[in-house]
């Protein structure tokens, strides 16, 4: 495994990040455990989830079974980089919130990050991320709340979500011009071959004012997974994002040619979407999120797998990005 330093920070980061998301609604916690203890084994440091993760009327589940992973010793919660998120409610009866249980007024996030330390069961959590922008609440707010929850020792970096450029831009002037904390030392955005409007501004914007960029969904949904081989074998049907993508003959097209030039060059498809991002300026590692320990071992091979110079300018073709701005909307 390599590891590199997140953002401008001093802490060391595996070039994977093992997303979480899947650990409680589509895997069981003896599943989980041992898809953690592999990442372990496999050098896979950096750890992500939610405090809604789980879902529905299971939101909490997900931190619940990272935290019983963690009492099981072994020294499993010293070797971890452990990031988690808050933003939205964690009503559990599928009503509207009470007000301030939810985005990120200064009470809510103490509400959210002792409830997460109690699930996780630990005493500190490395990133706290916020998992969307709150245009309500002002960051001269949020940031007195991060200093006391920084004082306190609950929390020792914090990152982003989801944030707009301009967001990163505003959440790092205003930390600045308060002192204190660092400000935002991360980003996690949508970022993949399929979708890179996070050239645009995203990722400028983070790599100006010193964010890693952790790109979620890597493999766009599956769409970036060998889909329509997996497709024509029987293997599995898409859904979700990829399915929906996969409708318009254009893409559906797109996919085909890019199976294709993966093929010739006898590279698996979810592979070399991840291998990709290691290459992008900025990127800090992707999220993975297995669903098996065969799922990870596939992921961790992408870190090994150097593209050459054809393959890549092939995959540039097949997916042109946008630019960046203003250039690509702008004289």
């Amino acid at each position: 495994m390599e590891y590199t330093q997140l953002g401008r920070t001093g802490l060391k980061v595996s070039r994977l990040v093992l997303g979480t998301m899947n650990f409680g609604p589509q895997t069981d916690e003896p599943d989980s455990h041992a898809i953690m203890d592999a990442a372990l084994d496999a050098g896979i440091n950096f750890l992500d989830t939610a405090n809604v993760y789980g879902w529905g009327e299971n939101k909490g589940r997900t931190e619940s079974i990272i935290g019983s992973w963690f009492a099981q010793g072994g020294g499993r919660r010293d070797k971890v980089v452990l990031a988690t998120k808050m933003y939205a409610s964690m009503a559990t009866d599928g009503g509207p919130a009470w007000p301030n249980h939810d985005r990120l007024s200064a009470l809510n996030i103490r509400r959210a990050v002792d409830a997460s330390l109690k699930r996780l069961q630990t005493d500190h959590i490395d990133l706290y991320q916020f998992h969307h922008i709150d245009r309500a609440t002002p960051f001269e707010e949020i940031w007195q709340a991060i200093d006391v929850l920084i004082q306190q020792g609950k929390v020792l970096y914090v990152g982003s979500s989801n944030f707009p450029g301009y967001k990163i831009a505003q959440a790092n002037e205003t930390a600045a011009r308060r002192g204190g904390t660092i400000g935002l030392i991360s980003e996690q955005c949508l970022y993949n071959l399929a979708e890179r409007r996070a050239e645009m501004e995203v990722i400028p914007a983070a790599q100006e004012y010193g964010l890693g960029v952790i790109p979620w969904s890597p493999l766009h949904g599956g769409l970036l997974g060998g889909v329509i081989r997996k497709e024509n074998q029987g293997r599995r049907r898409a859904s979700g994002r990829s399915a929906d993508a996969l409708a318009g003959t254009t893409v559906r097209a797109q996919v085909q040619s890019y199976e294709d030039l993966l093929d010739k060059h006898g590279v698996e498809p979810g592979e070399a979407a991840l291998a990709w991002l290691l290459t992008r300026p900025g990127v800090t590692g992707p999220i993975v999120g297995p669903r098996t320990t065969e799922q990870l071992a596939s992921a961790v091979r992408a870190v090994e797998l150097e593209l050459s110079r054809e393959l890549l300018d092939g995959l540039e073709e097949i997916f042109p990005g946008p630019g960046p701005s203003p250039e690509a909307f702008a004289w």
